[in-house]
């Protein structure tokens, strides 16, 4: 038989986290007007610093 039906999961498509947020998003409005700076200590112990796949800024 042929490879009817069998799908195709293990296709790669690159895309930055800026391409899937729209520019009209709410998000990007309060991106604008809001410091996320207050995040990155409270985070801190969460993230391993030399083991490990490298982290996504939690901002």
């Amino acid at each position: 038989m042929g490879k009817r039906g069998q799908h195709h999961r293990s296709e790669n498509i690159t895309i930055t986290l800026e391409q899937l947020v729209p520019q009209d998003h709410l998000v990007r409005k309060v991106d604008q007007v809001m410091d996320f700076e207050f995040i990155y200590p409270l985070v801190e112990k969460l993230y391993c610093e030399n083991n490990g796949r490298p982290s996504i800024d939690p901002v």
